[in-house]
Order: C-alpha cells, then structure tokens, then sequence
C-alpha cells in the first residue's frame, strides 16, 4: 500500500494536504446506470427553441431549420433522452397547434413566460429533431387547461400506425411511420401556484389517474411520470408525492423531482455544501414511493424521473428587464461560472449514487437557457463551465455504480454540518474493462490526497486524470474566449497492489480512468 506521507513532491504534499482514504469494493454496487440518466431538457421558453434547436436563417441551419453545430454538441454530450415541451410552458400549450402546414399554425399569447408563441416548431419537428441528433423524445401533456382527451389523442397521433383520426392526422402531415414515443410526463408541476391550471394533491391525482389510464389504453407499451413536487421546500411536500402515488400507483412508472440550487449569498462553502440538499430530497422520494408501496402490498417499485435539475440564478435580474411578448427573447441565459461547474460535478453524483432509484434525470436544459450549450444569434456555439461535468459523466458514467466508503475530512457552512471535503465515487464499466473514479474536492485552502482501496481492481492501471480546476472561482466562458476555463490532463496517479493514491486540486473536479490490463498480480 502506498504511503499517504511519501506521496507528493519535494514540497511534501502529503503534510500540506487533507488526506482520505476510500475503499472500493467489485461486488458492492449500488445499481447500475440507466442510461437515460444523463438527460436533458428543452422548454419553449426564451431562445433555447427558436435559437437554439431551430434557426431556419442560420448558416449553420440544415434544410429543416435544425442548428447543425448545436447538434453536435448534442451527439458530443450522448444526451440519451430530451423532454419537451415543458415545463411550466405546457400547462397551457394546444399541441394541434404546433402540427400540420407552418403557414396555418397560429401564433399565441403564452401566459407561462408571457411570451408569444409562433408554434413554427412543434411535436413533429421535434420528434425528427430527436432522431437526427440521435436521441430519444419524452413529451409532456397538458393538464393545466387540458386533460385525458387531449393527451390520449397526443399519444394516438404519435404511436398509433393509421386508420385513425389522429394517425391519418399525423400520416398528411408527412410522417407515414408512427412516432414511437415511450417516455411521457403527465403534466408539469402542478402543485405550483404558479402553475397554469394548478391543483390540489387530490385533484390532480384523480386527473392524473384517469389520463394515465387512458393513455395507457392507446398504447400499453408507453411509460408514465407522476408529477412530484416542484423542489423539496413546497409546504405540501412530500404529502403530495403520498397522495398522488396513492391513486396513481399502478397506473404510473415514475415520479418526477425537479430542484435548482443557487449561490445569491456569494457564500462558496455553503454553495458547495448543497448538493446535500439533493442527496436528501432523493431519499425523502424514495421512502415516501417504498411506503405507499407497504400501504398498498403492491409488488411494483416506483421508481423516479429527476427531469429537471440545475444551478439557476444568474439571469434573475436580467429577465425582469425584459419587454413582455417578445418571441424568442434573451431570457434566462445564466452565464454560468466555475464554481457552478462543481456543483453540477456533485449533482451528478448525488443522481448516480442513487441509480438503484433514479433511472431518469433531464439536465434543465440543453441550448441557450439555463444551459451547457450557447448558441449565439448569426454565430457559432460555445460550451459553457458546466458542459464539461456533464461531458464526463455521460461517457463515464455508465455502468455499475459502487458503493465506495470514503473516510474524508469534514466541514461546517452556514446551513450544513459534516460535509465531506471529498465527493468521490466509482463507476465500473466491466464489460468495457474500465473504471471510472469522479471527485470534487470542495475544499477551499488546498488539495485532497486521496487513497482508492481497490483491492479487487489490481489488474487495473490508470490511464488518464481529467483536471478541472480554475484559480477564479467566478470565471466563465464566452463566445469571445470560449476555453477561459477548461479541464486538463494531468499526471497519472500512482498505483501500486490496488492502492491509488491520487492528488485532487483544491476546488476541483477530477476523473481518473482506469483499464483492465491482463490478468491480476499474484
């Protein structure tokens, strides 16, 4: 085993530096990764449709007004699932609208961001949006201003083949083969006063029961997703999640969670700390699903959607600026920071360390709002700091989550007590022959020296240390320097006898790779 204290440079790192150990364990897996986890979101709400996904007066538009560059930033990030349309925007949005001829659609006051709406992009763009950037579409229905009949016929003019009203509907307006949607939400948030159409617990329970129910008889081969609350803090959480689940309990597969997480304190520890927040908020879920469960002897297992989840602040004070009734409006265009980067690097891991649960998650969202890609107007494309956290944990971060025991130093925050310098854990690809460690130091004075027992990994070498560390926490990228702050390839660990001892910047994060090399030393 490799000596904590003998590791480092002349400097004697090893005094300087917090040190943690983490074991790690071949047969001690959490779950595996579905790999819809690592998901996204596109909204009609601001520039991240039109803008974003569609900008027909591009040069970098494709015959069907697609962004060929957003796209591949899109196949870059293997975004394995999008939802669309909404959010808050399709509790009062008419799907027929945004289908059939471009030049009879209706343009519309949408009451969500008090935008107008030109419905030029609608189910079907998206749908074939989704196939050439080689993702999956999870659509929302209305059940703010409408309900079961609308979203049965959705699902009739998406997934039924012909013969039908809403097939042939689909079939004139040029796509012969039926949609094949899987994924659908039932509605949005609507616990949420700001809602349009907002509800009671019991009453959208009933409405969300007898849609799903009659979705499900359109095509039984579909999958649901209850709304849960809007974020931990709503005052009928998680009674609501009960009473929902209550009704809909066989009638649905998923719950969804939504959270955002923001620093308007300017208080970097504390910020940092709130990814426990989401650890917390998951297991509060989890138990509200398993009890309802045990009320009702049921076999089946709830399991969850976290369809929307970010770091959401930054453009607060612009969008109170802005015109009302504008389409496509510079709204909600957070510039993200470094210091938002690790958050998301800690969010990621509080979805992966509950894979056995959360088997949907739809960063919010994809182009332009709140987003890892920007698309500038009449320009290219650029990446923001939390583009390269997700980048990782896509590629990385598919396979057998192990349940890695790290024993880290701790620190107290305004709001939080005990919270663990290191965030680490292991991501085991086996049939890849791979092994994946993500971390996020958080501390705020220096490095972690941090030693991986991996005993039952000893024919394993590392192959590549992924830095992403940056000396201003506040620093961004933008169109004019689009690489301000980027990760970096650094030393390989040492590893000796399944002991990796590896150094982790102060406020970092860090993937370390390792591969199968042969048969394991006596």
């Amino acid at each position: 085993m490799i000596s904590l204290y003998a590791y480092g440079t002349k400097e004697g790192l090893g005094f300087m530096h917090k040190k943690a150990v983490v074991t790690v364990h071949r047969d001690s897996v959490v779950g595996q990764t579905d790999d819809r986890l690592f998901g996204s979101f596109i909204e009609h709400i601001g520039r991240a449709v039109y803008g974003g996904l569609y900008d027909p007066g591009s040069a970098q538009a494709d015959g069907s007004g697609f962004r060929k560059d957003v796209m591949e930033l899109v196949r870059e990030l293997r975004v394995p699932v999008v939802r669309y349309p909404g959010g808050n925007f399709v509790s009062g949005y008419n799907w027929e609208d945004g289908v059939g001829p471009v030049e009879k659609r209706p343009k519309r006051t949408e009451l969500a961001w008090f935008a107008v709406e030109n419905n030029t992009f609608g189910t079907d763009e998206f749908v074939k949006w989704c196939g050439l950037a080689g993702t999956e579409p999870m659509l929302a229905v209305n059940l703010g201003t409408k309900g079961a009949d609308s979203a049965r016929n959705l699902v009739e003019y998406c997934n039924h083949p012909r013969g039908t009203r809403y097939s042939d509907m689909r079939r004139a307006n040029g796509y012969e083969s039926p949609h094949g949607v899987r994924l659908w939400c039932l509605g949005n948030e609507m616990d949420g006063p700001w809602q349009i159409g907002h509800k009671t617990m019991h009453e959208y329970a009933r409405v969300a029961h007898e849609t799903a129910k009659v979705m499900k008889w359109v095509d039984p081969s579909i999958e649901l997703v209850a709304c849960g609350s809007s974020n931990s803090g709503m005052p009928t959480f998680p009674k609501w999640e009960t009473a929902v689940l209550e009704e809909t309990y066989e009638s649905v597969d998923y719950i969804s969670m939504h959270i955002y997480l923001e620093n308007m304190e300017n208080d970097l520890k504390n910020f940092l700390a709130k990814s426990l927040i989401m650890d917390d908020y998951i297991n509060s879920v989890v138990a509200a699903c398993d009890y309802v469960k045990a009320v009702k002897r049921s076999k089946k297992r709830i399991n969850i959607s976290f369809d929307e989840w970010n770091v959401w602040y930054h453009s607060f004070d612009d969008n109170k600026k802005l015109e009302r009734w504008q389409e496509g409006p510079e709204f909600n265009e957070d510039m993200y920071t470094f210091e938002d980067a690790l958050l998301v690097g800690s969010m990621l891991m509080s979805l992966l360390r509950r894979c056995d649960r959360v088997k949907i998650a739809c960063l919010a969202q994809l182009v332009n709002v709140i987003a890892p890609i920007m698309a500038v107007s009449g320009g290219g494309v650029w990446k923001q700091t939390i583009f390269h956290p997700y980048l990782h944990a896509s590629l990385y971060g598919r396979g057998a989550v192990l349940d890695a025991k790290a024993d880290t130093p701790l620190y107290d925050s305004k709001d939080f007590t005990d919270i663990p310098v290191l965030d680490t854990l292991c991501v085991a690809d086996e049939e890849g022959g791979a092994l994946t460690v993500f971390a996020v130091n958080k501390d705020c004075e220096g490095g972690v020296l941090a030693e991986y027992i991996l005993s039952d990994f000893k024919n394993y070498r590392p192959v590549s240390h992924i830095v992403y560390e940056c000396g201003d926490m506040k620093a961004g990228n933008s169109p004019v320097d689009p690489n301000r702050v980027a990760p970096r390839e650094a030393e390989l660990p040492a590893f000796d006898n399944g002991a990796l001892c590896a150094m982790f910047p102060k406020l970092s994060w860090n993937v370390v790779r390792l591969a199968a090399a042969g048969p394991a030393k006596a």
